[in-house]
């Protein structure tokens, strides 16, 4: 079955930067459109980055813009998530995602199409 694994989270200083992996076992990345979400505490799962199939395209949430960025490796079938600048706010878990085969990322409104495949989280906590 599908297996996503985030790796690279932790404590870090307001202003510090932390390095997301997500590595992907019997899905390749290249295959459908894969992104990271993150879920505060008491509040709802949002959207934070994708990047299309084909990975000509990325999409970032605009809490994120201009301080997170988003990749994919296809020979190392990863997608990383380098986030700059943190602030207190981006304390979630962040969690790595991907479509179907052949689901592509919705060029407007990337978040909002159904993702198929979860990892478990990787906690993000930035101290003020």
């Amino acid at each position: 079955q599908v297996r996503l694994v985030e790796s690279g989270g932790g404590p870090v200083q307001t202003g510090g930067s932390l390095r997301l992996s997500c590595a992907a076992s019997r899905y390749s990345v290249g295959s459908g459109c894969t992104g990271w979400f993150r879920q505060a505490p008491g509040r709802e799962r949002e959207g934070v980055a994708v990047v299309s199939r084909n990975g000509a395209w990325t999409r970032v949430a605009d809490s994120v813009k201009g301080r997170f960025t988003v990749s994919r490796d296809n020979a190392k079938n990863t997608v990383t998530l380098q986030m700059n600048s943190l602030k207190p706010d981006d304390t979630a878990m962040y969690y790595c995602a991907a479509r179907a085969r052949g689901g592509d990322c919705a060029p407007f409104g990337p978040f909002s199409l159904p993702f198929e495949y979860w990892g478990q989280g990787t906690q993000v906590t930035v101290s003020s």
